[in-house]
């Protein structure tokens, strides 16, 4: 055998080499390589993704903590106003209450003097007569002594 048919018998051979390992690895490996590299890109963007709509609830979360506080602090201050507003109703209410009672315990007192007074005149009636009697020493007529000296308790 020559040198030219073993170069070209081993150029054929190399040749068929690379066309089989291209065909049967380097094809596959590359496809593979591919998809790995897809799948690395798809899982970075998922992953920007996610970050993304991380810091967008968390955003949205600090929002609505703040609203949270706003409206805790609304419902607080109405609270306030509210029981100010209900303690100065109690009061007014206490008030009222006081005067209704002092007026009720006016009125009780002005009837109970005017019974006292009412009384102390009928007892006065019945002094002024016995006195009378007894300074006269004879029973007099009762009924005009009663009208004379109510006319002069009256005048009293």
């Amino acid at each position: 055998m020559s040198i030219t048919a073993t170069l070209f018998g081993q150029i054929m051979t190399f040749a068929i080499l690379v066309w089989f390992i291209n065909k049967t690895l380097w094809g596959p490996m590359t496809a593979m390589l591919e998809k790995r590299k897809e799948k690395i890109a798809d899982g970075l963007a998922a992953a920007e993704h996610n970050i993304k709509s991380k810091e967008l609830a968390e955003k949205n979360a600090i929002e609505k903590v703040k609203e949270g506080k706003e409206q805790a602090s609304t419902i607080i201050a109405l609270a306030h106003k509210r029981s100010t507003e209900l303690i100065e109703e109690a009061k007014e209410n206490a008030k009222l209450e006081g005067k209704r009672m002092l007026t009720a315990a006016e009125a009780d007192i002005a009837q109970e003097a005017e019974r006292f007074k009412e009384g102390i005149r009928g007892k006065v009636v019945d002094i002024t007569i016995a006195a009378a009697s007894k300074i006269i020493k004879k029973e007099v007529d009762a009924k005009a002594h009663d009208i004379l000296l109510k006319d002069v308790v009256g005048q009293i």
